[in-house]
Order: C-alpha cells, then structure tokens, then sequence
C-alpha cells in the first residue's frame, strides 16, 4: 500500500488530466486523440528508469509514482501531461492509511535527441 499524504504542500508539480476521444478515420479504423480534463496538484516521485528501443529509436523508459487527491474516474484509459512531457497511468491504488488520496503508477517513454 502506498503512504499517506502527511502534507497537502508536498502536492506541488500540476499535471493535466486527459481523456481519449475516438473518432472514425474514414477507412474502417479509429484516430484517438486526448482532451484536457482538469488540472490536478500531483507529488511526482521518480521510480526507476532503463534505457529503451522502440521503432529504431534509442530512448528510456521511465517510470513515476505519483499521489493526487482522490477523485473518482480515472482510469489506465487516461493519461497525465506535464507540459511537453506525457505519462500514461500504468496502475491506480487508493492509500491504504488516508481516504483522501491516490497513488498512480505511470510510465513514460523519452525520446533520445541525438
């Protein structure tokens, strides 16, 4: 279980809440694009990285916990933008010892720029 939020100032870094929109591509797939939901005040807490290829292409892959007061409706579906940076919410789990917050695990992948 994660540890509860002693400190509402330790929620200091704001990351924006995005929902997946679908929409037909007009040859029998989908494009999905994200909304911006809200913005929420997020501990952001670096978990481990290693270093990645995916398409050719060197990178890392990083991976964050983060704490957020709880809030219903989020889902792996969405994912976190902290300014260019993009995080997709690998795991959620409410805090065993406080009601009013939530862990997430989320993952990134960082393009090298060589």
């Amino acid at each position: 279980m994660s540890a509860p939020l002693k400190d509402i100032s330790a929620l200091n870094r704001r990351l924006v809440l995005e929902a997946p929109v679908e929409t037909g591509d007009g040859a029998g797939g989908i494009v999905r694009t994200y909304e911006a939901l809200t913005t929420l005040w997020a501990q952001v807490t670096p978990v481990s990285a290693r270093g990645d290829i995916a398409a050719d292409s060197l990178g890392a892959a990083l991976r964050h916990r983060i704490v957020i007061r709880t809030r219903g409706g989020i889902s792996t579906r969405h994912r976190l933008r902290d300014g260019t940076r993009v995080y997709r919410i690998v795991a959620l789990r409410e805090s065993a010892a406080a009601a009013s917050s939530r862990s997430m695990r989320r993952s990134a992948r960082i393009e090298n720029a060589i």
